[in-house]
């Protein structure tokens, strides 16, 4: 399946249900890559706005870049219920391969959970295209902390009812980043861990298992997902909620 038609259907559990980005990496990247209200990021695979939103408040102009027209529709139905007299993100199609940007337009170029998805060489020649000088390129990934017992099972069970295509995305996700650090394109690369984690009530869950893209579609196979799910929940909840644990991966360089 093509990246682009990848998470069609899903687009409703995925906002609901995919963990977000602590204000400590928020800070850190704001400070280190010298952004300040006005600038513009260009967020690539923006998906439902989740990390545009974080950024936008902040005060950025933010562009997405997002090529699945159910998550771009997603993101703006969630622009349209926010209240308050900041800055939103705008959407438009495009690739982190073919973006459709400017020259030189972009202080920063984002893109979180979603690089992996990417032919990195000729996306990060587009990153270079459309930063300004001394241009900053941030990857984020949350990757699960499975020396959490709860995180540990909730991956051994999802595992369980994934398709093959679960284990190629892991190698592309491990190191995701690399191709960053070792282009010849950007300078002053580094790779930094920061902890996260999402506290979700069973629906959440659920939704959370239910938004990946490597599920099984066999409906007999969703169902014991479901039910294991619960199971699982039901287990090790505490008044109501589960907490799964993440190891936020930050790859940050710069354009010389």
């Amino acid at each position: 399946m093509k990246p682009k038609e990848r998470f069609s259907g899903l687009a409703d559990a995925y906002a609901k249900a995919r963990p977000g980005y602590p204000e400590e990496v928020i800070d850190f990247v704001i400070k280190h890559c010298r952004l300040k209200a006005g600038d513009v990021l260009v967020d690539i695979g923006s998906g439902t706005g989740i990390s545009s939103r974080v950024f936008s408040k902040r005060g950025l102009k933010v562009i997405g870049i997002e090529p699945n027209e159910e998550m771009r529709k997603q993101a703006l139905f969630i622009n349209s219920q926010i209240e308050g007299n900041h800055q939103l993100p705008i959407y438009q199609n495009g690739s982190g391969e073919e973006t459709g940007l400017p020259d030189h337009s972009a202080h920063a170029v984002l893109s979180a959970q979603a690089f992996h998805w990417l032919d990195p060489e000729k996306a990060l020649a587009e990153f270079a295209r459309i930063l300004k000088p001394s241009g900053w390129v941030i990857l984020i990934w949350n990757e699960g902390n499975y020396s959490h017992a709860l995180t540990k099972d909730y991956r051994d069970l999802v595992r369980q009812y994934s398709n093959k295509e679960l284990d190629t995305i892991v190698k592309l996700r491990q190191n995701g980043g690399s191709p960053l650090l070792e282009s010849r394109l950007f300078c002053r690369g580094e790779k930094l861990i920061f902890a996260n984690e999402q506290i979700l009530d069973e629906q959440g869950l659920l939704n959370r298992a239910l938004s990946s893209s490597y599920l099984c579609k066999d409906p007999a196979a969703r169902e014991a997902l479901i039910n294991g799910l619960k199971e699982l929940f039901q287990q090790k909840q505490e008044n109501g909620f589960v907490t799964l644990k993440y190891n936020l991966e930050l790859y940050v360089a710069r354009c010389p």
